[in-house]
Formats: C-alpha cells, structure tokens, sequence
C-alpha cells in the first residue's frame, strides 16, 4: 500500500487471474503474443518486475475489474454469434508498462500516492424517441443502431452508484478526489438530453421519456423487422440472432429513475455529440431544428438515400446535413406521426454552459463543473483546475462546430494551451528544442483531458471559426512533449480501450495518452486513474477499468432500475456487429504506466 501523500483485433495473452503481467517493456520475454514492432523493446540491464497478485483491499469497497469482470460463458468472444447470458468471470490482469521507464524494485514500498481521479467518457445519455436520430442507416450497418440504447439513464446512473462505491483506490488507497466526464455526453445534442445527463450526475429524479407521456415512440415497437422489439412477438431480425423477447422492456424503459447523483466533484469535457446534432450535423439550422422538435418521425428509408448518408458520414464529405436535409424533405410523407416536444431541441454551446452553471446541477460541486460565467463571454469550452497538491487538470474543447465529428484546436485555444502549459513549468522547451527556465512558474504535474484522441484530430476548415487555422492530433502532441510536467493526456471518442506512450528522444519529455471505451456500446467500461511518485526518478500511472454497479448477471424478468442496468450491459455485450477489439489488450486496460520525474 502506497503512503498517502501530498485497430480492433484483439491480441490474446496467456495469464493467470488476477496476476500481473509485468516488464520494462511489452516487448519483453513476460507476455506471449505480442505482435512484432511499435513499441520498444526493455534493455537486458533493465531490471524486471515480478509477477504479483493483484492488489486486495479491505472491504467495504466497490469492485473493480481487477477483482472480476463481465464475460460470457466460458469467455466466449463477443460477437461470435447468439444471445448470452452474462456471468462474472476473473479480473483483468495487471499489466506493467515500462516503454517510457523502467520499472525498479522496491517502488511499492517508496511510492507516495499524489491524485486518484474517475475517468467517464462517451455516456451517449440518449433519447431514443428523438426524429433527429438515423436508425435507418441500420439497413447498411448493423451497428448503426443499438438495440441497449433505450436503458442509458439506467446505466448512467448505475455507474454513478459504483462511483460512489469505491472506496480507496486499488494501488493507494487514496479516495477519487473527482470524475470528469471526457466529453458525448449526451447522444443528439438534445436540451432534454442535457437535463438527464446532468441530473444523473449531480442528483435528482428524471423521465427518460419525450413526446407522448403515456407511451414510448421509437424504433421498437415500428413493426419493422429492422430493429429488435423486445415487447411482442414480431420475428424481426435480432431475435432471429437469438435476442430474448422481454414483456414490459419499453414500459420500464421510459419510467422515472432516481440518480443519488455523484458524492465526489465532478468536471465536464466537451464532446462532439455535445455540440452537433447528431455529432456531426450543422448546428443553428432552423431545418433541422423543426423537425427536432416536431411530430414526424422516420423509422425506414427505402432506396439510396441511406447509402448516400452513410457514404457522406464515413468519408467525411460535406455537407452532410445537406444529405440528411435530403433525406427528411424526400420522405416526409412516410414519415410517421409522434408527439412533438419542444424540449427535443439542440441546444447551443452558450445554452450548454449555462445549463453547468445552472444552480440545480451543482451537486457535489464544483459550481459549473470547470466553467464559470467568463466562458460565457465568446462560449469558451475549455479551462483549467487544480486536482490536488502540485497538480492540475486542463480540459480542452476540440470540437468542430460548424459541423464533424473529427476534432481539433483552433489557433487561439492552442496558444492559450502553451501559456498555460509554461505557467505550471519552471523547465521547458520552446518550438525549436531550445531549453527554458520559467523562474516564476508555479511547478505542477499536469493531466490534460479532451474528447477526441490524437488520432481522431484532424485539419479540415471550421466555418463556425474560419479566422484561425486549425490545428491536429500530431501538433498537439508535439506542444505537449515539450513540456515535461505532462505527464498524461486522457481522452475518449473512439469507443475503444487504447493506451499509447508518446515516447520522445528526451526521455523526461515523454508521456502516456490513455484512451477509454465508451460506456453506451461494449465493454461498458469506464477508468479510475492513481498517479504515485516512486522516489526513484519515476513516477507511475495506475489505470483500473470500472464497471457499473449492476450485477453481471440479472434476471430479464427483472424491469426495475437495477435490472435494467444489467440488461443495459448485457444488451451491448450481444448487439449484433459489435466487435472484440473495443475492450483494448490486457495493456490497454489495468496497467501500471511509468514515466521519468522530470
């Protein structure tokens, strides 16, 4: 126990439960499959730490997936064909990263804790009634709709009651002092998706219902084989895959539901869903908007018109609200009628930081959850916070806003990053590599947190910014290299389990970028994070996947709350397309991630 102080293919390792897998380098002799190349391989004079048992700790506790995680039987794949039930299998194993430092004995015993923090990413709090949403491109791609997609308040708040569960965390015992929330938020860019997502937060009874009030509207009871109908007997397409029949699904599914709201404070990350329709259609359009809030709803699209969405949104061509504008004119009379409600609205990035601001929301703090009311002036999304002694947080805004789902900085958010960067770093390097004392710094471990992950930023023009260029993944990790108190960058998006050492020449200028799956599509995941100094010129990340609090296995007669949250993951664990690789490597999971003390 540490002294409490200030893309998808899926590699398989051989291991025992719950023993770490440990080594200098995941090159190294201790782990069996490791594809050829990427990362470097550990020096024969680095020493090698020894396989151990994962950590135990007293209860009470919440468990953690070093403990036991969801699996089906006999830990079949997902996606290897028909409906499972889920059971508890064994934890993750622990995996000892050590491409960007060397792992020494002893460090155990030596380490001092400095933060423990929650990571949420990706809750895609949805409502699934919404005439903005484009189910029907599941005609294309299975995967275009989810057949769990209904349960997310239930899930949102499930993870939130494990939150507050957990207790110390695994390595250090040290409480979390926060979540954040790294951005999609919400699923449609919805005002009444923005209300449930920050009650489920911070505390509070919600609805997860829209329109008609009596009954639900959606894809699921449409009649069309397109879709699962979990309530009667239609032999659609997903049950022909084996999924269950459940009498009363869709009743439950849009009951109220009581968030306890997080006991802990709670920061806020902007997304891509957070500030685009659909996370990728234009905002401000008075089209859109209509038909948002209005009483026509299209549950199929015959002929191209799917095709020619699905192209424009997996090319990135624009504009693609154009197609979708298209798409809505051109089969509006097959449109079917819904109830209309005027809280369906897409709201603004000024609407969204007021509604943080909002007082009913604060919960357990802090007021505005990393805004204030100066991010109104011009709806700045980004910030900076303390996170404990000698270590702060800085939370990026890379959204697109004129309209697309790939991220980036604009010029003036990029140099206000590097301002902020030097104000917390007495040692740097400037653009050309030249050293820099800053003697008025005030010397802080930096942790930067954003939506998109580096490789998911990309240059393409901002209409919505036009006067300044924009600035990708690869640049951002350069700035940040530069300065050797990062010591992280966390981030979402991609739904995948991925962590990357941005490993640099100078090895005090190297950190971890730690990307985790979402928690509305498989594995369900989300990631507490202990940062220790191991007082031997290291210091050490330790990432421990969390899931929510819902029993693996339920019974799907079981429509109250809980049930519900159970069926959520075991939903997404069945949905047909959904793929292996997303849960990550054993070394995209629980890790120990070492760095040099810069």
């Amino acid at each position: 126990m540490a002294r409490t102080g200030p893309h998808l293919d899926r590699r398989r390792f051989l291991f025992t439960s719950g023993a770490a897998i440990a080594g200098s380098g995941l090159a190294g002799p201790l782990i069996p499959g490791q594809r050829p190349g990427g990362l470097p391989a550990a020096s024969a004079a680095e020493p090698v730490a020894a396989p151990r048992p994962a950590p135990k700790r007293a209860a009470p506790y919440g468990r953690t997936t070093l403990e036991t995680t969801a699996q089906l039987p006999g830990g079949a794949a997902v996606g290897s064909g028909g409906y499972r039930r889920l059971v508890s299998g064994p934890g993750r194993p622990l995996v000892v990263r050590g491409e960007l430092a060397a792992p020494r004995s002893g460090r155990e015993d030596r380490r001092t804790a400095l933060v423990c923090f929650v990571q949420f990413t990706d809750l895609h709090v949805v409502d699934v009634q919404s005439p903005l949403r484009t189910e029907y491109l599941r005609a294309r791609t299975a995967s275009s709709w989810r057949p769990q997609e209904a349960l997310s308040v239930a899930g949102a708040v499930s993870l939130v009651e494990q939150v507050n569960a957990l207790g110390g965390g695994p390595h250090t015992g040290r409480p979390p002092a926060f979540v954040i929330s790294t951005g999609d938020n919400v699923d449609n860019n919805s005002s009444i998706e923005l209300e449930w997502f920050l009650t489920a937060m911070s505390g509070g009874r919600i609805v997860p219902n829209t329109g008609d009030p009596r009954f639900y509207e959606g894809v699921q009871n449409s009649g069309l084989p397109l879709y699962w109908h979990p309530d009667d007997a239609l032999r659609d397409n997903d049950k022909k895959l084996g999924m269950p029949r459940i009498p009363g699904f869709l009743e439950a599914a849009i009951r109220p539901v009581t968030s306890p709201g997080l006991r802990i404070p709670w920061y806020s990350t902007v997304g891509n869903h957070d500030d685009l329709p659909g996370g990728c259609w234009a905002p401000d359009d008075p089209e859109l908007t209509e038909f948002a809030i209005g009483s026509r709803k299209l549950y199929a699209v015959p002929g191209s018109g799917p095709a020619a969405l699905a192209q424009a949104l997996r090319t990135g061509d624009d504009p693609k609200s154009g197609v979708l504008k298209g798409i809505l004119s051109s089969y509006a009379p097959k449109a079917r009628t819904i109830a209309a409600d005027e809280r369906r609205k897409p709201f603004t990035p000024h609407e969204y930081l007021a509604a943080h601001l909002d007082p009913r929301y604060t919960g357990a703090g802090p007021a505005g959850h990393g805004y204030t009311e100066d991010h109104l002036d011009g709806d700045r999304m980004y910030y900076s916070f303390p996170v404990a002694e000698g270590v702060i947080g800085i939370s990026l805004d890379t959204t697109y806003r004129s309209g697309h789902y790939e991220g980036s900085l604009d010029t003036g958010q990029l140099l206000w990053l590097e301002r902020t960067l030097a104000a917390h770093s007495s040692r740097y390097h400037d653009a050309d590599g030249r050293p820099v004392r800053n003697t008025a710094a005030d010397d802080a471990r930096i942790l930067v947190f954003s939506h998109h992950n580096s490789p998911t930023m990309r240059r393409r023009p901002d209409a919505a910014r036009s006067e300044e260029p924009r600035h990708d993944g690869e640049e951002l990790v350069a700035l940040l290299s530069r300065f050797p108190n990062v010591v992280a960058w966390v981030n979402g998006h991609s739904h995948i389990n991925k962590i990357t050492p941005h490993a640099h020449a100078t090895a005090n200028r190297s950190f971890w970028e730690i990307n985790t799956a979402s928690h509305i599509d498989y594995p369900h995941h989300a990631r507490m994070v202990e940062l220790v100094d191991n007082h031997d010129g290291t210091l050490s990340l330790f990432t421990t996947l969390i899931e929510s609090s819902a029993p693996h296995r339920g019974d799907v007669s079981d429509l109250s709350a809980v049930g519900l949250a159970s069926l959520y993951r075991e939903l997404s664990y069945n949905a047909p397309g959904v793929t292996e690789g997303l849960a990550g490597t054993p070394a995209d999971g629980n890790t120990e991630l070492l760095l040099p003390h810069a």
